[in-house]
């Protein structure tokens, strides 16, 4: 969760993100973003009388999504408390230049589908579902795995692999694919980039994003 505090700061000040330096946090990186592309002066004025309070609650290096709904939620949040005059979608578009996913979490659509560089999200209508999750003792650096994925993977993967797919739904997708691989094709990168994954990885589990985290339908 996010909340904004108020104090006297001399600059923008982040708790509860500890061990992350300040210009690679994506609540910053939104900050940045918002004033710049605003010109809002209420924004700077707003966050020398408040500080950002973070409660983590996501592992980070999960593969969970964790900063990127953190960046995301300070930007609704922000648009809100500061009564910028900015469309979801506008804010959507200037969230990509943080983060692929950003767009998605700012939509806030229970379901979706995502395409492009993750700026084109549909909604897509689906039950919840009930999910086991299994986070091992360590975590995959995204921007690793991502540079992985470009250098050895990207010249083999076609589009005609995953047509049709925005038509299923996610568990009938779950009970008909086996191979986690073939679900996510960064499961390969990060296997490349964390070989110890191999001794992790269990029968009948998916990866999430960009890991470490490993899923399946509840039993």
């Amino acid at each position: 969760t996010i909340k904004f505090v108020p104090c006297e700061c001399e600059t923008f000040t982040i708790e509860g993100c500890e061990g992350v330096p300040l210009e690679s946090n994506t609540i910053y990186k939104a900050y940045k973003a918002l004033n710049d592309h605003t010109g809002d002066l209420d924004i700077l004025n707003f966050f020398y009388a408040h500080k950002v309070v973070v409660t983590k609650r996501i592992p980070s290096q999960a593969g969970l999504g964790g900063g990127s709904s953190d960046a995301a939620a300070f930007m609704l949040l922000v648009k809100e408390v500061c009564n910028l005059m900015i469309s979801t979608e506008e804010l959507a578009k200037l969230g990509s230049t943080i983060g692929a996913d950003l767009p998605f979490f700012i939509y806030n659509y229970p379901s979706a589908n995502v395409s492009g560089f993750g700026e084109k999200v549909e909604p897509f209508d689906e039950a919840p579902l009930a999910l086991e999750l299994y986070t091992p003792n360590m975590g995959c650096d995204t921007t690793v795995v991502y540079k992985t994925f470009k250098k050895e993977l990207l010249k083999n993967i076609t589009v005609c692999s995953f047509l049709g797919w925005d038509n299923i739904n996610s568990k009938t997708l779950l009970e008909m694919i086996s191979d986690p691989i073939t679900l996510n094709d960064l499961y390969a990168a990060a296997l490349l980039a964390y070989p110890e994954l191999k001794t992790i990885a269990k029968e009948g589990w998916f990866f999430s994003g960009s890991g470490s985290t490993f899923f399946r339908l509840k039993r």
